[in-house]
């Protein structure tokens, strides 16, 4: 059968191919053909301006063209030319050569692919297209969210609601800051990933410019490497590298988007537990059945689709992330394979983070439902009862108020409230501790 959206074995290709498309542009074999035709042009252009050799004008033009309007067609080129090479990168070494030519410079195309072998352009291609994914696309869709989620703590500022740990009952809350403990999380998770540098391998066959050197001994290729990958690049090059690029950095990008995996688990297992207390109702789509056999079900289907998204993306980062770093010597042939699929892990999590975004956005606060579980558990005010009391001195305050609720199948406001007009304490004393109810004590939090 020829590939299509229900022929596709990956639902990445499939089933949410309409939701993470663009992603060609970074993660296809495409997207890294033509990363690496970018460098290799950038690398040329750089030796020329350096003075190494002598461009025409004409020459330089052509390439430039070559880079900004790279085609589907000139891709297949490429391939063409690997199916004869059997080698990747220098079937795009090949195709620049027959460009210069094409363009009447033929006396300069050795200085192709001068001194490098393959990795300096695959870990080089490689984390460009990761750090413009991670720009463009991945990082805007967290922030989005997170910016998503403060707007609803905002709204949701002053809604008490029982708080639950240990499944149990426990000292009220409010809905906004309990939405505001994953806007601080991911906050804190998306600057540690900006820490991280996008880092890149460019040295030669096995790091020490052993080829460069030797054309060029009074030349400070160290000096050269680096100015090419951070100032032309924009990317960090590594001091001290084998054949290839350590991928510690890029390990530790996969890190930081599990941990925001991980977090967004926990926001969705927190959201389908509130929608099954009925804290949230969801909005119907005409036309959307929740089971086939029971019509009245609304199901929290975006919540359970994104969960097992960032599920299937974090067990892929942990493998990218475990392996990577890890080559035997100066180099095996395992990272290239591996790498092929940065772009599944990704395409995943941002399938997951579409999904959170339409499901918060049918979330329609049952505040009824949070009031009358608070009214059920005046239980949760003995904290503060016997807080106040220890204030005051009183006796044993914790294990009176453990013996009236501790257990109790159904704690009263009048069992409270009869509790504290039996206290041998003064009527102001009675007075302040009959004005704590559920659906008041909920504490203080910082302002947002």
């Amino acid at each position: 059968m020829e590939l299509t959206n229900l022929t596709a074995i990956s639902p990445v290709d499939g089933r949410y191919r309409r939701q993470v498309a663009h992603l060609d542009e970074y993660f296809s074999e495409f997207a890294l053909i033509k990363y690496r035709v970018i460098v290799e042009i950038e690398y040329f252009l750089f030796l020329a301006d350096k003075k190494i050799f002598k461009l025409p004008a004409k020459a330089r033009q052509a390439l430039k063209k070559v880079g900004e309007e790279f085609s589907l067609d000139d891709a297949q080129q490429i391939k063409n030319i690997e199916s004869i090479t059997n080698h990747d990168v220098k079937a795009v070494e090949y195709f620049l050569k027959e460009q210069l030519k094409k363009a009447g410079a033929e006396d300069v195309v050795e200085w192709v692919h001068f001194g490098l072998t393959s990795q300096d352009i695959n870990n080089t291609s490689i984390p460009l297209s990761w750090k413009h994914c991670m720009e463009h696309d991945y990082l805007p869709a967290v922030i989005n969210l997170q910016n998503n989620l403060h707007v609803l703590a905002s709204q949701w500022k002053d809604i008490s609601m029982l708080a639950k740990t240990h499944g149990q009952p426990a000292s009220p809350t409010k809905l906004g800051k309990e939405i505001m403990v994953f806007v601080e999380r991911l906050d804190n998770q998306v600057q540690l990933f900006s820490y991280i540098p996008y880092a890149a391998k460019f040295g030669g066959a096995t790091g020490n410019f052993n080829a460069h050197n030797i054309a060029f001994p009074k030349k400070n290729w160290v000096s050269l490497g680096n100015e090419f990958v951070q100032d032309i690049l924009g990317l960090q090059r590594m001091q001290f590298t084998t054949q290839i690029e350590h991928y510690d950095n890029l390990a530790a990008h996969f890190d930081a988007i599990k941990r925001i995996n991980t977090i967004l688990i926990d926001l969705c297992r927190d959201i389908w537990t509130y929608i099954s207390m009925d804290y949230f109702k969801q909005r119907t789509v005409k036309g959307e059945v929740g089971s086939s056999a029971m019509p009245h079900k609304v199901n929290p289907i975006d919540f359970e689709n994104a969960e097992g998204n960032l599920g299937v993306a974090n067990s892929l980062l942990e493998h990218l992330s475990a392996k990577l770093p890890i080559s035997r010597l100066q180099r095996d042939l395992t990272d290239s394979t591996v790498l092929r699929n940065l772009g599944v892990p990704v395409a995943h999590t941002l399938i997951a983070l579409k999904s959170i975004e339409k499901g918060l956005g049918k979330l329609l606060l049952n505040e009824a439902r949070l009031k009358e579980d608070l009214e059920n558990n005046w239980a949760v005010v003995a904290e503060a009862i016997q807080t106040v009391l220890r204030r005051e001195n009183y006796p044993n305050p914790y294990e009176a108020l453990k013996e009236l609720t501790r257990g109790k199948s159904a704690i009263t406001k009048q069992d409270i409230q009869s509790f504290i007009t039996s206290l041998k304490v003064s009527a102001d004393l009675k007075k302040e501790l009959k004005a704590i109810t559920p659906h008041n004590y909920t504490g203080v939090a910082a302002d947002y």
